[in-house]
């Protein structure tokens, strides 16, 4: 485990744990060691926090291209924390720019490291949970990797979307893991990573009990109840 995510989890990860205490059920379902993929639904930007702050082992997750960029003490001192966390590089945009960040995070997995997957793409305007995009199933079916669902209930109140920092004394929060997803032997063809990537939405649905929206998450300021294209 990096050093730094290691004082990460000391620092943080107890702060997290101290300040809100976390619900966690089913943590014994993500494995000692080994690559895998922890999917879960998306409520908020403290899903990270509290993720990293209950399974003890290293999780990569994805970072801004522009954190590995810049220039000057600034550049380097942002550089160096991202890299130091092990976090994993994702260009803005979707195309071959998206493509190219499942790219780095195969040699991840492979090497035995967790890498942390929203499916949904983006957080949760509504608190339902949405479409799952086919990026997950395609990163578990590159590596070999099983998939590990993982509900997230209560952060949208402890950070909500816009707010800068988490707010105290709210919650609870609860974190559920579910039982792995094996992908040995599934296909790599469009239908196969649709089908699979259902098969994840579906028990992240059953470990929330949020109500399920067939369509993917509408961008920031459209209305939610518009009927799907």
């Amino acid at each position: 485990m990096p050093l730094l995510y290691t004082i990460g989890q000391w620092t943080v990860g107890n702060t997290m744990k101290l300040g809100w205490r976390p619900r966690v059920e089913g943590l014994e379902n993500v494995p000692a060691s080994g690559g895998a993929i922890l999917a879960g639904n998306h409520l908020s930007v403290a899903d990270e926090l509290f993720l990293g702050s209950v399974v003890p082992r290293h999780i990569a997750f994805w970072a801004k291209s522009e954190y590995f960029k810049g220039s000057g003490v600034g550049g380097w001192f942002t550089r160096s924390i991202m890299e130091g966390l092990g976090c994993i590089a994702v260009e803005r945009g979707g195309g071959r720019a998206a493509l190219a960040a499942f790219d780095g995070a195969i040699p991840v997995l492979k090497a035995g490291d967790l890498v942390a997957v929203y499916p949904e793409g983006t957080r949760s305007p509504d608190g339902r949970l949405y479409r799952g995009r086919t990026g997950v199933a395609r990163l578990a079916v590159a590596a070999g990797v099983p998939v590990i669902p993982v509900g997230v209930l209560g952060t949208e109140k402890v950070q909500p979307i816009g707010a800068r920092l988490p707010k105290p004394f709210t919650g609870p929060v609860t974190l559920k893991f579910g039982k792995p997803i094996e992908v040995a032997g599934r296909g790599g063809d469009r239908t196969s990573l649709r089908t699979l990537t259902d098969e994840v939405m579906g028990e992240i649905q059953k470990l929330t009990g949020q109500e399920y929206v067939p369509r993917y998450t509408p961008p920031r300021g459209t209305p939610t109840d518009t009927p799907p294209a």
